[in-house]
């Protein structure tokens, strides 16, 4: 991000904070939607979190550190919208995939099945330290950094939400009971 516009912006120039939300908006609601896996309260966090940097940012200290900040902001939303959803229901729109088509579709569609059914059993916090590490491709000193947590419990999230997710894509993997005795 330029400084220049984040200066700008904690001066009240809405023009200014306008094109950082743009340049920010589809970033941010591509990792709520991945950490939530939720499109619908993706929307609700990603708004909350702008919304959030517009009212914080006088605060904001060092502008260089925009970026990281605005993260964090984010990612506290996603938690905050991860809190109101009571119980898991289906979510019916097509989500693009960010990875190239298969020649073999119907097993791609059956990997991504296992691959989210295993995200979903994951708690917000290790799907965050999963997201921000994986996706955004964050080394984890800088995702303990945005998190505002120590690099240690960072390393350990991680740990244990790929432990988790290897346990369900095996066990998912396992045959069930009455297709071993046919």
């Amino acid at each position: 991000m330029d400084t220049d516009f984040v200066v700008r912006a904690q001066r009240g120039d809405k023009e200014a904070y306008a094109i950082l939300a743009t340049a920010m908006a589809d970033r941010f609601l591509a990792v709520s939607r991945r950490i939530l896996r939720d499109h619908d309260l993706a929307e609700d966090a990603t708004q909350q979190a702008l919304l959030s940097v517009w009212r914080d940012l006088p605060q904001l200290r060092d502008p260089a550190r925009f970026e990281a900040w605005s993260y964090r902001l984010l990612v506290r939303a996603c938690y905050e919208e991860g809190r109101k959803q009571r119980r898991w229901a289906p979510n019916l729109r097509l989500i693009p995939a960010d990875e190239p088509t298969m020649p073999d579709g119907f097993t791609a569609v059956v990997d991504r099945d296992q691959l989210e059914s295993g995200f979903r059993r994951l708690s917000i916090d290790h799907r965050a330290v999963v997201v921000l590490h994986h996706y955004l491709d964050l080394p984890l000193d800088r995702v303990a950094e945005l998190l505002g947590i120590p690099v240690g419990t960072v390393y350990s999230r991680l740990h244990y939400a790929m432990r988790a997710l290897r346990a369900a894509l095996d066990a998912d993997a396992r045959p069930m009971p009455h297709e071993v005795a046919q």
